[in-house]
Formats: C-alpha cells, sequence, structure tokens
C-alpha cells in the first residue's frame, strides 16, 4: 500500500482553481501550440478547457497563455513566461509534496504494531 497525495491550489473563497488536469492541458498546449488539441487530446471539450484556463487565470492575476484565433492564417496558443514559469514550479512542488508524503508514510507507518 502506498499513499497518494493530490495537490490542488485554492482561492480565497475555496474555490479549486488549479490541479493535475489544468496542468496536463498546459503542458499539451506546450507541445501542440493549441488549447483545442491540448483538450482533445484529454477528451476535454474545447469550452471546459477554456474555462478552467479562464479560472485559473482569474485566480492567478497574470495571463498563462497567449491566444491567437483561427481563421485563415491558423490561431494558437502559447504559453507566457509567467505560465511556463508558474507550471515548472508548480511541478517542483506537486513533486515535492508527493515525496514528502511517501517518507512520511514510510516513517509513520514501517513501525511496529500500535
Amino acid at each position: 500500500m502506498d499513499p497518494v497525495t493530490r495537490v490542488y491550489l485554492y482561492d480565497e473563497t475555496g474555490n479549486k482553481f488549479f490541479g493535475e488536469g489544468p496542468y496536463r492541458l498546459l503542458r499539451g498546449v506546450e507541445e501542440t501550440g493549441s488549447l483545442r488539441a491540448s483538450a482533445m487530446a484529454m477528451g476535454m471539450a474545447y469550452t471546459k478547457a477554456l474555462r478552467l484556463l479562464q479560472t485559473a487565470e482569474k485566480a492567478l492575476g497574470f495571463a498563462l497563455t497567449t491566444r491567437a484565433a483561427g481563421g485563415h492564417a491558423g490561431g494558437g496558443s502559447r504559453l507566457t513566461p509567467e505560465g511556463a514559469a508558474f507550471l515548472d514550479a508548480y511541478a517542483r512542488w506537486r513533486d515535492r509534496c508527493q515525496e514528502e508524503n511517501r517518507r512520511l508514510w514510510r516513517e509513520e507507518f514501517s513501525r511496529p504494531g500500535p
């Protein structure tokens, strides 16, 4: 048995606005250059992806992506420098939380019975 750690960010009113889903969505934008393509790869509706992105941007107070409308020349999305830095920091923090939780689990539950 191993512990599972899920790391989320909540705004001041207690609403969750960022976790593994938005993280994966934005990493997909980084890879594909498209919010729509990233959402499709995750089996997510574009409208939901856009709503997740807008909610996170509002809570954080800065843009995570820049978006260009589609059309003849095509559109796309890219991470802003702030967005890329945020994703990197979130990933480091998430990984450290998970590792620390595993360490605490081993420390507490590898002891002989009560």
